[in-house]
């Protein structure tokens, strides 16, 4: 499995921004559920999980290691665009 950090970076930031353009409109409306500070918690914690295994990745040298963290991050990834 290839990963081209790039690309993938491009469209995660595309993710996110969307997904943060989401949680300032209902911030915006000065109410949000219960369910929606949980998914807005959720996708923070997913955020920062990503950004540490893509610097996990980018330190990464053992083959097995690395398949790994792409494997961890493309998890991740699928996480926050649901």
């Amino acid at each position: 499995m290839g990963w081209d950090g790039d690309d993938l970076a491009g469209q995660m930031e595309e993710v996110f921004e969307r997904q943060q353009a989401a949680a300032d409109a209902r911030a915006n409306r000065g109410t949000s559920s219960v369910e929606e500070r949980a998914r807005s918690a959720r996708f923070e914690t997913l955020r920062l999980s990503r950004s540490r295994i893509m610097g996990q990745l980018s330190q990464a040298t053992n083959p097995a290691h690395r398949a790994m963290l792409e494997s961890a991050l493309q998890s991740i990834n699928d996480q926050m665009a649901e």
